[in-house]
């Protein structure tokens, strides 16, 4: 036990010192706070106009396209020939909208006109708006006010509430798919990112003939369980330093943005205030700070902790033995295949579990060790029946003992293999020896 502990203390104290460590550590929240926050902050910050000039030949959108600050509607008269003149003469940021003649029975003939494709958002907002216009000239025509039409406009909001042997409690569907799916996906990248280490640890030491000297003092069985504990306190480390980093980086930005603009916001979506009010909309009323509230995070953050150590002893095992049997990283190739289709198969199956968590397909792929980390992981906001998360845990325990087990047979033989190349069949000669 003592030398085990000694592999671990070395594994994690060699890693943190190096400087790739520290500059990840540091760099991974920055690159996260900047791929959320500046993209907004720019679309904020960006001032540029654009005036479309309307040529309206029914009479009837030209004056009721409203302007926006990114959006200038100006009508015109005269020939289509010579509007598409003036727009060539006119430079940047102008287009010229075209609409065809029609009563209000029919959609018109309607072209945009510009130097470059126009955006697709743009677009959207003169089609949305010449619909409701052509909606209104026929609600008229039939003998409907379109100012009635326009209150009734029902708005439900369905709360959902939980129900079990314990009582009734609030929930939200949308923050535990949000919460659900986001720790999901994070497991499925540690695994990749830590898991990748420990096999290329063991190619290193097996490549520079290091681990020769240290099998004459330890068991090769208490050297891979070493160096996998020693990786796993590493991504625990590190991952808990990038939760505090990330939490105080986009709570200071947040709060400068929002000093900067006048009000209070949560970051709108890519800019665009309409879909932030319908993502707020989808989020309920009361916010999505509240509607987090309602989503047990103490519970999910420890059963995070869990199937992140457990999914991820699970596969690096596997990582592990896979180092011990080749020479380099092309041989390794074939091996990794069968290794990652169960958690690359994980994450494409989530999209459809997340529609129903509670599904045949949602409880078998949450038992099955090789998927269950992510897949658990993705129902446990949705608070399946406790003996269901129960068995998963149990099958992920045994499930990680015996891919143990078994990577440690073929880690004892070809950790002092060398030049040799590995098949599969040799491998389970490996593992019957």
């Amino acid at each position: 036990m003592n030398k085990i502990l000694l592999i671990i203390e070395r594994e994690f104290l060699s890693r943190v010192k190096k400087k790739s460590f520290l500059i990840m550590t540091v760099l991974g929240p920055i690159l996260f706070a900047g791929i959320t926050i500046i993209p907004t902050w720019l679309a904020m910050r960006d001032s540029t106009q654009t005036t479309v000039s309307v040529l309206d030949k029914s009479g009837l959108f030209a004056k009721r396209l409203k302007s926006n600050k990114e959006t200038v509607f100006v009508s015109i008269d005269g020939s289509e020939d010579k509007a598409k003149q003036n727009l060539m003469k006119a430079g940047e940021h102008q287009m010229l909208l075209v609409i065809g003649e029609t009563n209000g029975n029919t959609s018109p003939d309607i072209r945009i006109f510009s130097e470059s494709n126009p955006s697709l958002d743009l677009v959207h907002s003169i089609e949305g708006q010449i619909n409701s216009e052509l909606k209104n000239v026929q609600l008229k025509s039939s003998g409907i006010d379109p100012a009635l039409v326009e209150k009734i406009k029902p708005d439900v909001d369905i709360k959902t509430t939980v129900l079990n042997d314990e009582g009734e409690k609030e929930g939200s569907s949308a923050a535990a798919t949000i919460v659900g799916f986001g720790a999901g996906f994070l497991i499925y990248i540690f695994i990749f990112l830590y898991g990748s280490q420990v096999m290329t640890g063991v190619m290193e030491e097996k490549t520079n003939r290091v681990v020769e000297v240290i099998i004459s003092s330890v068991r090769p069985f208490e050297l891979m369980l070493g160096k996998i504990v020693g990786v796993a306190m590493v991504g625990l480390a590190q991952f808990l330093l990038w939760m505090i980093l990330s939490y105080g980086i986009t709570t200071v930005a947040g709060t400068i943005m929002a000093s900067q603009t006048g009000k209070q916001q949560t970051i709108e979506v890519a800019g665009d205030p309409e879909a932030s009010k319908e993502m707020k909309k989808k989020m309920g009323k009361s916010g999505i700070l509240k509607e987090l509230q309602n989503v047990n995070l103490v519970s999910v953050v420890m059963y995070f902790m869990f199937y992140f150590l457990g999914g991820y002893l699970l596969y690096s095992a596997m990582f592990a033995a896979v180092g011990a049997a080749v020479d380099n990283q092309q041989d390794a190739q074939q091996f990794m295949l069968p290794i990652t289709i169960p958690i690359i198969g994980a994450i494409v199956m989530a999209q459809f579990i997340i529609k129903d968590p509670n599904s045949n397909l949602a409880f078998w792929m949450s038992v099955i060790p090789f998927t269950s980390p992510i897949i658990m992981m993705i129902r446990i906001p949705f608070e399946p029946p406790f003996w269901q998360i129960l068995l998963s845990m149990v099958s992920l325990i045994l499930g990680f003992l015996g891919t143990t087990w078994m990577a440690g047979k073929i880690y004892r033989v070809g950790i002092l293999m060398y030049g040799k190349k590995v098949s599969y069949k040799e491998l389970w000669k490996w593992m019957r020896y």
